[in-house]
């Protein structure tokens, strides 16, 4: 996994697709906001399937207690789950199929932003491959009391699932 920065036009969504213009982004200003991306051998269709198939999460990701979703995947549905000892409830803002899910809110006192995208990019050796981004924002009086603690902690949730996803969806492929 390697740590990502706006600053790469490589990462910038409406360069290569301006009829998509993502609509909603981290919290810039947030004390916390950590970006990562993973490289899985897996086709896109498996990856984005296996992601965004929320209600079934706690199947492949051990850090996932329990997900009550009952769809749809689309802006305005919300999805309750129970991860790290906090239960969440988190409101899909932005389905970019195939390309990008955004979805987030508030938490024990943390407003937390969480966006994903989705890239398929060519291998090594010319196979098909799918970059993934995840970038994730807190704000909140939790995350202002203690930002380099709560900053590692999402480091730490973050690398996991890229580790956990990678793997199962390269395990389907």
């Amino acid at each position: 996994m390697t740590a990502e920065s706006t600053e790469h036009p490589e990462n910038d969504t409406t360069a290569r697709h301006p009829e998509t213009t993502p609509t909603h982004s981290v919290d810039e200003d947030a004390p916390v906001v950590v970006r990562l991306s993973t490289t899985v051998d897996a086709p896109l269709a498996t990856v984005w399937a296996l992601h965004t198939d929320i209600g079934s999460w706690a199947d492949w990701n051990a850090d996932i207690d329990s997900v009550d979703f009952d769809g749809p995947l689309a802006p305005g549905a919300s999805f309750r789950w129970l991860t790290h000892g906090l239960d969440i409830t988190s409101t899909i803002r932005e389905v970019v199929p195939g390309e990008r899910i955004v979805w987030g809110g508030p938490a024990h006192g943390i407003e937390g932003v969480h966006v994903w995208t989705f890239e398929e990019t060519g291998g090594a050796t010319g196979e098909r491959t799918v970059t993934v981004r995840t970038e994730e924002s807190w704000a909140g009086a939790p995350i202002e009391e203690r930002p380099d603690e709560m900053r590692e902690a999402l480091r730490q949730s973050l690398e996991s699932w890229l580790s956990r996803l990678r793997s199962e969806a390269e395990r389907r492929a």
